[in-house]
């Protein structure tokens, strides 16, 4: 028995010696349901809204208030005129708008009245979510105004009109929404795991070290690791594109252009990200552990790839903010579903290329011209 107790104590002495068995043992589960407790939620909140009100009178004011004072809503903008509303859809600033018919209040009682909700369905269930939320919200607002009397969507009772429209996704395809996630997660993946598994391979082999003294500077034998993958990458690139069009009808709305420059621009980030792993990283399992760790998880649940960001508490869209995917997957979506200019992503655009910058900085910084 005390043989056995002593080989106890001794395989316990192993796994506290070990931190990355640590890391998956202890660290890796409190992680985990933080992350799926907080990150995933399916409701509503932080709602931006325009609202376009040509009546201007006390009812539609108390609506607008009533939406307002939601804890799933905030009216952020009022609206002069669709142009307007749209503008602000393209640049990304609002997730819906609300427009009132004319001359609201004096055709309240009459039926004539409506309100037209107007999504960007990019997100098909979240923008089915929101509509819906905002429908029951007015409704109950309305049935105050009139004392109480039933309100119905459809003017079967002939009090309201509650139209909603769907932009850029009218027909409610799921395909445009993870088609650029999937886009975001496989170059992600394919870069940064693959990049940082090669280069550690070569330490793990004993061949880096022939590399780095022969007469290659060290900075062409990392590149003679990336450009390969980079390679590939771009394949992946426009067969994800080719599929999606053609057997998903995903549109391309945009600029073809714009859309492979910033993917090419999330490729680049991905590699060196990949780089910088395989700095840090003495072993291929160390490098795949860390890029599943680092990579694969944020980057399903903080992406926005799956769920809202902006359902998310504070620290988690403050996390968010520093994964390359959620920027890239803004972009797809905004270039490749909207069809905005690249002069409205500018704001992504220069995230990617800064990460870029401080990656490439940070893995030349870090990688050893020698092994230890």
């Amino acid at each position: 028995m005390k043989q056995f107790i002593a080989f106890v104590r001794k395989e316990f002495y192993h796994i506290f010696r070990d931190r990355r068995t640590i890391l998956i043992l202890l660290i890796m589960p409190i992680v985990e349901i933080i992350l799926f407790g907080f990150a995933i939620s399916t409701e509503v909140k932080n709602v931006r809204v325009a609202v376009l009100d040509p009546s201007q009178d006390m009812v539609t004011r108390r609506i607008i208030d009533r939406l307002d004072a939601s804890e799933y809503f905030t009216v952020t903008y009022t609206l002069h005129s669709p142009a307007e509303m749209e503008e602000l859809f393209r640049s990304g600033k609002i997730d819906m708008a609300m427009v009132f018919s004319e001359r609201f209040s004096d055709n309240l009682y009459t039926g004539e009245a409506g309100i037209q909700l107007v999504s960007d369905a990019t997100d098909p269930n979240m923008a089915t979510t929101q509509s819906n939320y905002a429908a029951q919200t007015i409704r109950a607002a309305i049935q105050e105004e009139q004392g109480g009397s039933a309100v119905n969507s459809q003017s079967a009772s002939g009090e309201i009109s509650i139209d909603i429209k769907l932009l850029y996704n009218p027909q409610m395809k799921s395909a445009y929404n993870f088609v650029p996630g999937v886009m975001g997660l496989i170059m992600m993946l394919i870069c940064a795991m693959m990049t940082s598994i090669s280069i550690v391979r070569e330490k793990e082999m004993g061949t880096m070290e022939v590399l780095l003294v022969s007469p290659v500077r060290p900075i062409f034998i990392i590149l003679s690791k990336v450009v390969p993958y980079f390679v590939l990458s771009f394949v992946n690139l426009v067969t994800i594109l080719l599929l999606s069009f053609f057997v998903l009808d995903v549109p391309i709305v945009g600029s073809l252009f714009w859309l492979i420059a910033v993917s090419l621009l999330f490729i680049f980030v991905a590699l060196a990200l990949g780089v910088l792993i395989s700095s840090i990283a003495q072993t291929q399992v160390a490098a795949m552990l860390g890029s599943g760790l680092i990579l694969m998880m944020p980057t399903i649940l903080l992406s926005g790839m799956i769920f809202p960001i902006e359902s998310m508490p504070s620290v988690l869209q403050w996390i968010s903010a520093i994964i390359p995917a959620r920027w890239y997957i803004d972009l797809v979506k905004r270039i490749m579903i909207q069809g905005v200019d690249i002069t409205l992503v500018g704001k992504e655009v220069a995230v990617l290329a800064l990460m870029a910058v401080v990656l490439v900085s940070v893995s030349l910084k870090m990688f050893k011209n020698r092994l230890e």
